[in-house]
């Protein structure tokens, strides 16, 4: 495969020139994938009549690869990602930043060039005010069950369960697990594990300790990730398998308002209910997905009941749990009960993104609270979470652990509050038959199209150069026949 392994090295070598004061890839990625494993999976998209239709790929891989919306890919290597285009501005749209309102002359697009992503999940759109029109991703690499929402990045490096949320990133490096959402960042280092929220009103800041990371979440320099994070999504891998081998009904019902992936898993005594939204490479088992709620890409609902409007964000993880309505649990968290010790979590509460809950006893967390940071106890639960009644009237700021927040709490508190609405309305989960559509209600009838590589000789596993356009409408005049 020497054309993929002259890709591979071009994609190391741009890379390394953003990032030479901080690592070299290198190392990283040269071993981390079995390059004859990128020749024997196909790339796939989503057809509908609601989503703007454009892909062009050109010396790439795309092995096991979803694509949906607009998206170009050059000199890249994506594999068992998740290019979710479904929320890309529209052309005609206006944007606000400061005094300005900014309007697009064409729909966006996510651009991705020089980089190597291994299941990683991309999704929403450009925070960048200077590319409004642009999602770019450029000489990035991205590790396993990293996240890229809302961010464009070049010359970066996300390490595994990375994410980096509606933050423009040039020339950084993101640990293994950490959480970003700064706005914009420039030649930084997020440490592993390292929670961290920044706007103009507050900030956000929890480190989680290095020996408890590398329980969850250890990381080799080019080795697969390893810990119980990994554990569990390694145990449960052989599921998707038959899945991708063949679409398949799924065995419950799909009520009105309601979508749900054929490429999603689906075991056991599992209901879902009107509006709700489970996407591609979600898994339930056992679980209630009340009305409105949602599963979405790499998340685990497994022995849980969701009661309604609740919001799994991107690899979220519930296990043995009771959700009651209009709970947020954050990209990446790890909610972990067992029949002998179940978690209960009230209303209306919010589990920060990169929360561990790995509980040795049963839990209640109580309605209108903030929770994060890593929690086994009700002591360690006392430690890791505010009622959001006192957080709005905290001022200037407060200490707890290994958590630092300044600023105003009821704006941080609102922030949140009014993100989720926005999730709950984009998923679809407020839809009445007629209005307010989303998500949910545009993926019900989706077509998937496969694409695949060249399988063997010097270009196996890179794809055929392509151009993918929709159809435009021509009339076709009537005549008579002679």
């Amino acid at each position: 495969m020497p054309q993929l392994q002259n890709l591979l090295n071009n994609i190391i070598n741009r890379v390394n020139v953003n990032l030479r004061e901080f690592t070299d890839v290198g190392p990283h990625i040269r071993h981390l994938v079995d390059r004859n494993r990128l020749a024997g999976f196909y790339a796939f998209y989503g057809l509908t009549q609601h989503h703007p239709l454009y892909f062009k790929f050109n010396k790439s891989c795309l092995s096991g690869t979803y694509l949906l919306g607009k998206c170009e890919v050059n000199r890249s290597i994506i594999y068992k990602s998740d290019i979710r285009g479904d929320e890309l501005k529209r052309r005609g749209d206006v944007v606000p930043f400061g005094d300005m309102k900014i309007r697009l002359f064409q729909d966006e697009i996510i651009y991705i060039r020089d980089s190597y992503l291994i299941k990683t999940l991309v999704h929403n759109h450009s925070h960048d005010p200077e590319n409004l029109e642009k999602f770019g991703i450029r000489n990035t690499v991205a590790l396993h069950w990293s996240n890229i929402h809302g961010a464009p990045v070049e010359g970066c490096f996300l390490g595994p369960f990375a994410t980096v949320d509606l933050t423009s990133a040039h020339n950084c490096v993101f640990g293994t697990y950490s959480y970003t959402q700064v706005g914009e960042l420039v030649n930084t280092f997020v440490k592993p594990g390292q929670v961290w929220i920044r706007t103009k009103d507050f900030e956000f800041n929890y480190q989680f300790d290095e020996e408890v990371l590398r329980r969850y979440v250890a990381y080799e320099t080019g080795k697969a990730p390893s810990g119980i994070l990994m554990d569990y999504v390694e145990e449960r891998k052989a599921d998707f398998m038959p899945i991708y081998s063949s679409i398949q009904e799924h065995p419950v019902p799909v009520p009105p308002g309601a979508s749900l992936s054929p490429y999603a898993v689906v075991k056991g005594q599992t209901r879902i209910d009107k509006n709700v939204l489970v996407a591609q490479r979600a898994y339930l088992e056992e679980a209630w997905l009340g009305h409105g709620s949602n599963a979405q890409e790499n998340c685990y609902i497994v022995h849980s009941s969701l009661e309604g409007e609740d919001v799994t964000a991107h690899g979220g993880k519930v296990v043995h749990a009771h959700l009651g309505k209009h709970v947020f649990v954050g990209f990446n968290a790890f909610l972990h009960g067992t029949p002998e010790t179940p978690l209960q979590v009230g209303s209306n509460t919010i589990i920060m993104p990169h929360t561990i809950i790995d509980a040795d006893e049963p839990l209640e967390i109580p309605s209108d609270t903030l929770v994060w940071g890593y929690i086994r106890n009700a002591d360690d639960l006392k430690q890791h979470s505010i009622a959001l009644v006192d957080l709005e009237k905290i001022t200037d700021g407060m200490e707890m652990g290994a958590m630092r927040f300044s600023g105003s709490g009821k704006v941080f508190a609102d922030a949140f509050r009014g993100r989720i609405r926005h999730i709950l309305e984009e998923n679809g989960a407020f839809f009445d038959e007629a209005n307010n559509a989303g998500h949910a209600q545009k993926n019900q009838e989706m077509a998937f199209n496969i694409l695949q590589p060249y399988p063997s000789g010097d270009l196996a596993g890179l794809y055929p150069k392509l151009e993918i356009k929709p159809t435009e409408l021509e009339t076709i005049d009537e005549f008579s026949a002679p």
